[in-house]
Parts: structure tokens; C-alpha cells; sequence
């Protein structure tokens, strides 16, 4: 547990809550645009950036959403767009892998999202699915050392930033854990069950207001 809870503390001092989404990120440096190869890699990401756009535009809206409803179903296309890929090899799998945790079958899951990975190291919601089904499982360690990658690539996955509170609030990390729930509400005011334990998360912290 000791080992867990510094593990904890350094995933969130060093989470990257300002940073842009990995597929948001520019060319390096130094690639001629004009180039024949450069063009066809602009071509493919293309797609990508069209995604980032799309993701900018649903977060934004989400942030300001004036009601619970509206922002359920911004949600809903939020984790749609971060579920989906353009391997339908991959989105198969990945209704595959939904299907069997979903069943308890969770080997068989942890196989299947394992594979994924393999497949595409930058496909964000398959190592948030795999965090839920490790902390399902009681494994903290790999629950948050897949968390780290998700906030890696996806700072506003308030999934994993909500996630990452409860598991360090089941470590005794409060004050931390308070941080990373206000972080997520920040990014969807209308997360269910967080506002009430971040009351009581702020009590238990700063104590009651005079």
C-alpha cells in the first residue's frame, strides 16, 4: 500500500492537467510540409486533427452545458468519439472487451484489452477501460499506472481524472483526492455522485464554513 499511495502522489504532482491531447500535437520541427512523404503523413492525420477539433468543440460545450440532461448526452458523444477508431478491427475488439467486463468476464477482458494496447499504444479509452477493469480488480497499481497514460494523452478525460480521486481517497491521500475531483468537475460540472463527495471531501479538508 505504501508503495501504492507514492505511486499516487507523484502520478498527480506531475499530471499534466494543461497539456494538450497527445493527437492534437503539431509536426515536429523541421518536417518539410511540401514535401511528398510530408503530405501523405498530413493526409493521415487529417482525420485525427479532424477528431481533436470535434473533441475541443464537445468539451467546450460540455463546460458550459446548462443542465444535467444536456450534458448526458454530450457525454454520450464525448465517450463515443474517444471510443471509436478507424480500425474496425480495433472497435470490434473493443465491443468485444466492453461486452465481457461487463459479463465479469474479466480475464478475458483484461486478454482482449491487452491486445489493443499492443495494437495501438495511443488509443486513449482502451487504457481507461483498462484502469476500470484493474481497479475493479483491487490492482491500484496498474489502475493508476494506466490512468497516468490516459491523462497523458487526454488531460480532460474527467473519467480518469474522477477515477484517480477515488483511488487516492481509498488510500487516505483526502486533500489530493479533493484536487483531482475538482479538476474533473471543472471539466464536466454535471459528473454524477463526484459534487457529493467533493462536499464532503472539502469539509473532511478544509473543514466547515463559518
Amino acid at each position: 500500500m505504501k508503495l501504492v499511495r507514492a505511486f499516487a502522489i507523484a502520478l498527480f504532482a506531475a499530471a499534466p492537467f494543461a497539456a494538450q491531447p497527445l493527437f492534437a500535437q503539431s509536426p515536429p520541427p523541421g518536417v518539410n510540409q511540401k514535401s511528398a512523404p510530408a503530405k501523405r503523413a498530413l493526409k493521415q492525420k487529417k482525420p485525427q486533427l479532424d477528431r481533436a477539433a470535434q473533441l475541443d468543440g464537445l468539451f467546450a460545450a460540455l463546460k458550459v452545458a446548462p443542465n444535467a440532461q444536456i450534458a448526458k448526452k454530450i457525454e454520450k458523444r464525448i465517450e463515443a468519439t474517444l471510443a471509436v477508431t478507424e480500425s474496425d478491427t480495433l472497435n470490434l475488439l473493443m465491443v468485444r472487451a466492453q461486452t465481457v467486463m461487463e459479463a465479469k468476464e474479466f480475464k478475458t477482458a483484461l486478454e482482449l484489452l491487452d491486445s489493443i494496447i499492443e495494437i495501438n499504444p495511443r488509443y486513449t479509452e482502451a487504457w481507461a477501460r483498462r484502469a476500470t477493469l484493474y481497479f475493479v480488480q483491487k490492482d491500484l497499481y496498474r489502475s493508476l499506472a494506466d490512468i497516468r497514460v490516459v491523462l497523458a494523452q487526454e488531460p480532460r478525460h474527467y473519467q480518469a481524472l474522477a477515477g484517480l480521486g477515488i483511488i487516492l481517497q481509498d488510500i487516505g491521500e483526502d486533500k489530493l483526492a479533493l484536487e483531482a475531483m475538482r479538476r474533473a468537475l471543472e471539466i464536466n460540472p454535471h459528473l454524477e455522485n463526484i459534487p457529493d463527495i467533493v462536499k464532503r471531501l472539502k469539509i473532511k479538508v478544509e473543514g466547515r464554513e463559518i
